[in-house]
């Protein structure tokens, strides 16, 4: 039995491709008991409760003793025995409620770390970088901050206050059979290290099997996060693709079940072998009791209870504390995952000392500057330099890919730029907070998203002092107000899930109007009426023409009959600007600009904004 349990073990110790991080070492431990150092008054309390505890669960092996050898004995008294007994009764029930409020304490101390974990997870994931985000699956981040650190309630909430427990549990217990005959107890302590000694191998293999379960688990959320958010489910739908789904997840499950087993199972053996060794220890305390009470060198009292007690009360303690070390060092790994997110550095962070952008006039400004989503990739932009006036139009135009997208992305500080600087009136966005930055800039994204919630709900996510006025007027300026108007719950219409309740065009207005309601002095349009119809492009157009008044705005087109009155025109191509100027300034250059516009009107004529 043993050789297979030491067998199960081995086979993950020697996993070289997933258990070679695996490190427990006293910065790791100290790091996960310094969650408990805000909670010490509460701990302090179960503390308080484990050790009346342990004085107060000696009294039925007290009394059981003096019944034997005094109360029940001829000529004894049988109002001693009521009194043991009622003094037994009275035990239990204090024991209990030390229990009852050790325990509520202990839920107390659990739950506030939970609290705390997810809530440090949470804050340093919103200070990540949206690259981040581009590079992580959803679900995996939602693993970690729920079923990571639900993990680790168990750890947190009885781990180590069950070890202070056992601890004085077996301190009382040795002193008391110390005190009533030492040979019984040097027999009862001799087994004890077979219940220590296999516990380390078997922690560490546990530690190694919950990682990897934790790690498929979050590879399963993100696959659920992935496949029935409604995008990934539409598609999957659109092209029957349920039955490969299908497999799919199984095969997933097959896995994570197979390991789950196995996580199970590693200990087995070994906790197996300390009930057998639970079990044979009476049976040879009765065998040397039973020589001293004939020999007259222990009471009958004391045997009884040695054997029928006090050995449980040795062996049920030492027999968790073994336990207790399986689990410690497997929860460790849990610890591991969760400090893996909380010790992400920040790549895009606000300087110490940053100041916030005060009265802020719009200039816009991109000095040489040179930007790549990989540090080895292709440039995304190469040595990029513009100006823009407070209140001036700037028009990006050029082919999929030539980087007007990262130009917007830069400005609000989605990125930082390798080279160069990217400046609002005249200070780098470097320098100055994240959240001065957002305050400045409304942007409307091609891809449109809406949470799900009302219509006034979404609004009032840029801006939640507005009032019902100025909702209306600025979903009036994006002619959306009749519509919403038309839904059978109004402004409390709920959108679903990403707003596809609404159609493309209804989304876009939507999320022109929060911008309209925010009122940023930039604003940066990515091709904002791309979904709309002719007439709504119309009415939008007409809409977004004095809201640019007095306002810096970057509008991405690819139709050029929405930029053809801006003031300015950058014209990217492969990363770089290669043209700049205004729309007859271009045409008459007959460059990159004019061919553009050639082929979008060569039979139509344009409609100027």
């Amino acid at each position: 039995m043993g050789m297979m349990w030491q067998g199960g073990a081995r086979a993950f110790l020697s996993d070289r491709n997933r258990g070679a991080d695996v490190k427990v070492e006293w910065p790791l431990l100290k790091r996960v008991f310094s969650y408990f150092l805000p909670y010490w008054r509460h701990g302090l309390v179960v503390l308080a409760c484990i050790i009346a505890g342990a004085a107060v669960s000696l009294a039925p092996a007290i009394v059981t003793k003096a019944l034997i050898d005094k109360a029940l004995k001829p000529g004894g008294s049988y109002s001693l025995v009521v009194s043991l007994v009622l003094l037994s009764l009275l035990a239990l029930v204090v024991d209990g409620l030390l229990n009852v409020l050790q325990s509520y304490v202990r839920n107390l101390i659990s739950q506030g770390i939970m609290y705390d974990l997810r809530n440090q997870i949470f804050d340093h994931l919103l200070k990540q970088s949206v690259g981040f985000f581009t590079r992580t699956k959803t679900g995996d981040v939602m693993s970690r901050i729920t079923s990571d650190v639900a993990g680790v309630q168990a750890v947190v909430s009885d781990t180590l206050f069950d070890f202070v427990s056992n601890v004085f549990l077996i301190a009382t217990t040795v002193f008391l059979m110390l005190g009533w005959s030492w040979q019984l107890t040097l027999v009862s302590l001799a087994i004890l290290p077979l219940f220590v000694l296999p516990g380390q191998r078997v922690g560490r293999a546990t530690f190694v099997a919950r990682r990897q379960v934790q790690e498929r688990l979050g590879e399963i959320n993100a696959y659920l996060a992935e496949t029935f958010g409604i995008s990934g489910f539409m598609l999957v739908k659109a092209f029957a693709k349920g039955p490969f789904e299908r497999r799919r997840f199984t095969r997933m499950l097959d896995e994570f079940r197979r390991l789950n087993i196995r996580t199970a199972m590693i200990g087995r053996w070994f906790f197996m072998m300390m009930r057998l060794l639970g079990s044979g220890g009476p049976a040879v305390l009765w065998l040397f009791g039973g020589y001293l009470v004939v020999t007259n060198r222990a009471t009958v009292g004391t045997v009884v209870t040695f054997s029928t007690m006090l050995l449980a009360r040795l062996y049920g303690p030492v027999s968790q504390l073994a336990s207790l070390q399986v689990n410690v060092v497997g929860s460790l790994a849990l610890f591991q995952r969760i400090f893996e997110y909380t010790d992400l550095p920040v790549e895009i962070a606000d300087k110490p000392g940053a100041k916030a952008l005060r009265q802020v006039r719009g200039e816009v400004r991109f000095d040489d500057v040179s930007f790549s989503y990989q540090r080895k990739g292709k440039p995304a932009l190469e040595n990029v330099s513009f100006h823009v006036e407070p209140g001036q139009l700037a028009a990006l135009v050029g082919p999929s890919g030539a980087g007007k997208t990262t130009i917007t992305s830069l400005l609000p500080r989605f990125h930082d730029p390798l080279e160069g600087s990217v400046r609002i009136d005249g200070v780098d966005v470097r320098d100055v907070t994240q959240d001065s930055i957002g305050e400045a800039i409304g942007i409307v994204f091609q891809d449109t998203f809406l949470f799900h919630a009302s219509v006034r709900d979404n609004l009032l996510y840029v801006r939640p002092e507005a009032t019902q006025a100025e909702i209306e007027a600025a979903t009036r300026a994006a002619n959306i107000h009749a519509f919403v108007e038309s839904l059978p719950d109004g402004y409390d219409t709920l959108v679903g899930e990403r707003g596809h309740r609404l159609s493309g065009g209804e989304k876009q207005r939507m999320a022109i109007a929060r911008v309209i309601l925010k009122d940023p002095r930039i604003l940066i349009l990515d091709e904002a009426t791309s979904n709309l119809d002719s007439e709504s492009e119309h009415l939008i157009q007409a809409a977004l023409k004095p809201l640019f008044k007095g306002r810096t705005s970057l509008v991405i087109a690819h139709r050029l009959s929405t930029v053809l009155a801006a003031d300015v025109i950058l014209v990217m191509e492969g990363g770089r600007l290669v043209e700049q100027g205004t729309h007859a300034e271009l045409v008459a250059g007959d460059g990159v600009y004019a061919r553009l516009y050639r082929r979008q009107f060569a039979s139509t004529p344009a409609r100027v904004v």
